[in-house]
């Protein structure tokens, strides 16, 4: 079941020039910036398989934790990439601000805890990154200290594009499916679908990450697909099945451009090659489906019981 000749996709010219070498030290440091806003999700958010409680979701003005219960009300922590303050509202309409400008990573966790305390939210996180080689703490963390408004909001477009061709892909298909959420671990927007099997338990190995967390996350057999601000040039999409079926590296996939990188154990596509394309929403479209597919044909999944065809669920709308 293909779709990528539907006349869905249409040509985007907003989707943003940014090259790795020209914002890695803010990239850092936002990273850092946002791991400490996760953990404090992951603090107070109820267990959700897969770890879904813990991504945060791309808005029209940046990131979000969405809302995060706080006993029996609630708060909200936001990323705004187009006002650059990060926002903390609490339920009633309280709210706290912390300007995101160049400062050490130990600065920014000072504040946004101190205008927790403000509101009077306790929370206590684990004060080390996690997925990075990194072991310095967030209070120990002086050296990342960059902040380019520019590069941060270039970055946030990207992933208003990528999560909105990510939304269609993700309608087409009915099995299990998780939302089209940013993991601040790996700093990737990801999308996952299920064949409905279990998977044999997962080796771990993720640096500065218990292998039980990836033993839950990795629990049932998958076919994930995302974008990543890491690599090389403007970053890369990329998409992996776990367990990876015999056959799934050979199996042909498109566009032109896109290939197996078995260090990864992942299919890749440069995000230049989407952004500079005749038409951006079919090049990746046709990257997620044929991947998937890669997954679904050599994994054997029910495509039959899992696919669907969102054009016709809408149909009575």
């Amino acid at each position: 079941m293909t779709y990528v000749d539907q006349k869905e996709s249409r040509a985007v010219s907003s989707w943003p020039e940014l090259r790795l070498e020209d914002w890695t030290a803010t990239r850092e440091t936002l990273h850092m910036w946002l791991q400490i806003v996760g953990k404090i999700r992951l603090a107070k958010a109820p267990m959700v398989n897969h770890w879904w409680q813990v991504p945060l979701y791309v808005t029209p003005r940046g990131l979000s934790t969405t809302s995060i219960p706080d006993g029996e009300r609630h708060f909200e922590i936001e990323f705004n990439f187009c006002t650059h303050h990060l926002t903390i509202d609490l339920e009633g309409g309280e709210r706290r601000s912390v300007p995101l400008e160049p400062k050490p990573v130990s600065q920014f966790y000072a504040e946004v805890l101190g205008a927790l305390g403000e509101l009077g939210v306790e929370v206590s996180i684990t004060p080390y990154p996690v997925e990075v080689t990194s072991t310095t703490s967030f209070e120990d963390d002086h050296e990342n200290a960059s902040y380019d408004p520019a590069a941060a909001q270039m970055f946030w477009r990207q992933l208003v594009q990528a999560g909105r061709v990510m939304g269609i892909f993700r309608s087409r298909f009915i099995g299990k499916v998780s939302p089209v959420h940013f993991f601040w671990g790996a700093m990737d927007l990801a999308c996952t679908r299920f064949s409905g099997r279990t998977a044999p338990q997962h080796p771990g190995g993720a640096p500065n990450v218990g292998d039980w967390v990836m033993v839950e996350g990795y629990s049932h057999e998958l076919s994930s697909c995302g974008f990543w601000p890491g690599g090389d040039g403007e970053g890369m999409f990329y998409a992996y099945a776990y367990p990876e079926p015999t056959g799934f590296p050979e199996h042909p996939v498109a566009p032109q451009g896109a290939f197996y990188y078995p260090d990864g154990g992942q299919f890749v596509l440069p995000y230049e090659t989407v952004r500079t394309s005749a038409d951006p929403d079919a090049t990746l479209l046709a990257f997620l489906q044929s991947t998937y597919e890669a997954a679904a044909i050599t994994g054997s999944w029910d495509r039959a019981g899992l696919e669907g065809d969102p054009l016709r669920r809408g149909a009575s709308r």
